[in-house]
């Protein structure tokens, strides 16, 4: 694979004529060209062949402009967004369109974006200088404009931060709406002169880590036209399953909390009644409201257009793999082009794990559906999952064919307080019992899974003779009696044995910073191109947790609304746990584990109530790629009668020292 660096610089800057800098760029351009002919309308596809687009234009001439975007949330108050572009001069001085990179996020002014936490800069005329990422560097010689979007309420938007609701999303697709000549543009913040996008095609392709994939997400989930793509990097489809989980509250705040620290001081002063609203419909009992409603995107997916290249760490624990694997299953009822990378770190950008091949498919991929492309980028294997650091396989489709939700159940084992986990059922009156210690977490209960402990119940596999893969999510149905009126609850999957993996847990959530740099695209004295460059951050441990989920037991009847639970009681509840891709090698022990508060996940419930768990009633659906099949033949070593229909069956993903920062 080529590496991509610093010799993209375009060598022509100090070019005049328009004329010879036309003649240049259809010299130095490949077969597949990046511009065919002149564009025939707004919002036209260049339909070049094969091949990809190439950095034909100058970064240093590039045209650097603000403008503001009218944004009508619903209200008679109509605002203004901040909307900073980057775009090659060239194609405008010879009278064609280009088609836009776009990132909308409430986060440069406030905390900065990528492993270097970058922020807008601007001159003294207030044009931009410096804008984080790699995206204008490598893009903007390529032929695509790059476009920054400051949400409402933030940096020098107009309006006011609503975390993921009609506020976010409109002030982002207002924008879109703009490039298509749809919405209306000034000048400045207030008055101004009226601006167009006459240089844009209106193709636009949103990307964003975090809170600005969370923003793409719930932008094509509108509809919108013009947006052909989104590549949202570890997001959110919902929010309520940010901060709850069937209940359990997740972090300290609820969405003001956010809006607050996100917000510009002049948003401070005018958000008063927002901020009150963000208090009032997020209660922090669980209970879903109007609130969680307008801000979950899945429940749209119907509407999505565009395709979408999603990017997860398999150990996101800010947010968790649950957003991707309702929002992938949602999408895949829908037919929407998909691909997807998998990586085993926590909440960090690609671009940082595995940044040269990184690099090179997002090139692929915009050219393919920004500026039309045959490059077969949309052919290629669906699935990129990393399984040891650095080390990654392909799949053709996700999860893979023959993935199938099959039942395993806990029971009693030889040795008290350490069960077994398998496919026949506990005997009727088989109880495990445990009390809920919200001092431990999901490290201490898997590290003394092999031995009787008061805060979990352990089950374990035996020893297994084949490499045992799960693919997707999975569902723990437990029957359980509380002592007290309010419990949590825990489930958590783990891979007993060695294995090197990325320290998602250390500070740099399974990357290692480094001090040299490598630059990717072109750059200014302004904007260098230049970033550090990083490893994996690997360690050996002789088990892994994998996936998890949480609950409270109010929730029990109702994953939207709470009821009191009476001690003595037994309830019925169903945690979902988070998707994943996961082999469990040959030798290797497969383990599930039940415990109240998973400390540092969620927080404490009001009682440490002791829970009395039905065996009988108790069961794990998780999804083997080769279902029943395949987890008979791993613990047994020998082959399977075929199981009842029930048993075993075709599954999707189902709905399945943190920064608390999407």
């Amino acid at each position: 694979m080529p590496k991509l660096q610093r010799n993209t610089r375009i060598p022509w800057t100090t070019l005049v004529a328009t004329a010879l800098a036309a003649l240049l760029a259809v010299l130095l351009s490949p077969p597949g060209q990046a511009y065919a002919a002149p564009d025939r309308g707004r919002g036209e596809h260049r339909q070049a062949g094969s091949g990809e687009s190439r950095p034909v234009h100058s970064y240093a001439r590039a045209v650097r402009e603000s403008v503001w975007v009218e944004v009508r949330t619903g209200t008679r108050r109509t605002d203004r967004v901040a909307v900073d572009i980057v775009r090659p001069r060239e194609p405008a001085e010879q009278g064609r369109r280009v088609p836009v990179i776009m990132d909308a996020s409430p986060y440069y002014s406030c905390c900065g974006r990528g492993n270097e936490s970058q922020k807008k800069t601007y001159d003294e005329r207030g044009n931009p200088v410096q804008f984080p990422l790699h995206y204008d560097n490598y893009f903007v010689p390529r032929g695509y404009a790059v476009v920054l979007v400051d949400l409402a309420g933030t940096n020098r938007s107009d309006g006011c931060v609503d975390v993921g609701g009609r506020s976010d999303v409109q002030s982002a697709k207002a924008v879109v709406d703009w490039l298509n000549g749809r919405a209306r543009g000034y000048g400045s913040r207030t008055g101004g002169t009226p601006v167009t996008a006459g240089w844009s095609t209106g193709a636009v392709g949103m990307i964003g880590k975090s809170y600005d994939g969370t923003v793409a997400n719930g932008v094509a989930a509108t509809g919108v036209d013009g947006l052909k793509t989104i590549v949202p990097i570890g997001a959110i489809s919902s929010w309520y399953d940010y901060y709850f989980a069937k209940g359990a509250a997740l972090f300290g705040s609820g969405p003001d909390g956010l809006a607050h620290r996100v917000g510009s001081d002049e948003a401070h002063a005018r958000c008063a009644d927002v901020q009150r609203r963000l208090v009032e419909g997020a209660p922090r009992n669980g209970d879903w409201t109007p609130l969680w409603t307008e801000r979950d995107y899945v429940r749209d997916a119907a509407r999505v257009k565009a395709s979408v290249f999603a990017v997860h760490g398999m150990q996101d624990l800010n947010v968790r793999t649950k957003h991707l694997g309702q929002w992938w299953d949602a999408l895949a009822a829908n037919g929407v082009e998909r691909k997807i990378w998998l990586s085993s770190a926590g909440h960090v950008d690609p671009f940082d794990f595995r940044r040269e091949a990184w690099v090179t498919t997002l090139h692929r991929w915009f050219d393919h559906y920004l500026l039309g492309y045959d490059n077969g980028v949309e052919r290629e294997p669906m699935a990129d999952v990393e399984r040891a650091p650095d080390q990654w396989s392909t799949d053709r489709a996700w999860p893979p064919a023959g993935t199938r939700a099959t039942t395993l159940r806990p029971s009693a084992g030889p040795v008290a307080g350490v069960g077994t986990l398998g496919l026949d059922q506990a005997r009727p009156g088989t109880t495990a019992r445990f009390t809920d210690d919200p001092r431990r977490s999901e490290a201490d209960w898997s590290a003394a899974v092999d031995r009787a402990t008061p805060e979990k119940a352990g089950f374990v596999t035996r020893p297994l003779t084949r490499d045992l893969r799960l693919s997707g999510s999975s569902t723990v149905r437990l029957r359980v009696t509380p002592s007290t009126s309010s419990a949590h609850l825990s489930a958590v999957l783990v891979d007993l044995g060695p294995a090197a993996v990325r320290d998602y847990a250390a500070d740099g959530e399974g990357i290692r910073t480094l001090p040299d740099r490598t630059c990717w695209g072109s750059g200014t004295t302004g904007d260098t191109g230049c970033f550090k460059r990083t490893e994996a951050d690997a360690r050996q441990v002789d088990r892994t947790v994998f996936s998890r989920g949480w609950a409270d037991l109010g929730h029990y009847a109702s994953a939207r609304h709470g009821r009191a639970v009476t001690p003595g009681r037994p309830y019925t509840i169903t945690l979902d746990l988070a998707a994943t891709d996961h082999v469990v090698p040959a030798g290797h022990r497969l383990a599930l584990i039940v415990a109240g508060t998973d400390a540092g996940l969620i927080e404490p419930a009001s009682t440490t109530p002791q829970l009395t768990v039905d065996l009988a009633a108790t069961s794990a659906d998780l999804p083997f790629v080769g279902g029943y099949r395949a987890f008979a033949r791993a613990t047994s070593g020998v082959g399977a009668v075929p199981p009842p229909a029930s048993a075993d069956r075709p599954r999707g993903l189902g709905v399945p020292s943190l920064t608390h920062l999407p």
